[in-house]
């Protein structure tokens, strides 16, 4: 059978002004955008443990996993820092609306884009003693 083989991207329409939203990305999150307006995210540049997966979910009708946001979706996007990007962030007036925490599977936090939308930090790592607390 024919299927799935993994995310081959990720396209969201803009509230206000695409090319002003995905410069905010590029300023804050590091997306390194293309002559086209879109960026290039390869796996090979990614150094964690895990190899490079993609999680994808759908979430319950009645989740609150997306508030503040009134968007029916939320991008999760792999870190290599989050507490300098939180850091750098924090100090840029980005609005952190969570974390950072740790779990099984890495530590998250949350923040706001400038059109509303939720946006999940994930940087991933085992769960052992050294990451148990952070």
């Amino acid at each position: 059978m024919a299927r799935v083989t993994g995310i081959g991207g990720v396209f969201f329409k803009s509230r206000t002004e695409a090319a002003r939203l995905a410069a905010w990305y590029q300023a804050h999150l590091g997306i390194p955008l293309e002559s086209w307006g879109g960026a290039i995210l390869k796996w090979p540049d990614d150094k964690a443990d895990d190899g490079g997966m993609t999680v994808w979910h759908v979430a319950d009708p009645g989740s609150e996993w997306f508030r503040p946001s009134d968007s029916t979706f939320m991008i999760n996007y792999r870190v290599d820092d989050l507490d300098g990007l939180i850091a750098q962030l924090g100090a840029d007036g980005v609005e952190v609306v969570g974390g950072p925490e740790s779990h099984e599977n890495g530590k998250f936090a949350w923040i706001m884009d400038p059109d509303g939308n939720k946006v999940e930090l994930w940087q991933p790592m085992s769960w052992d003693e050294k990451n148990k607390g952070e």
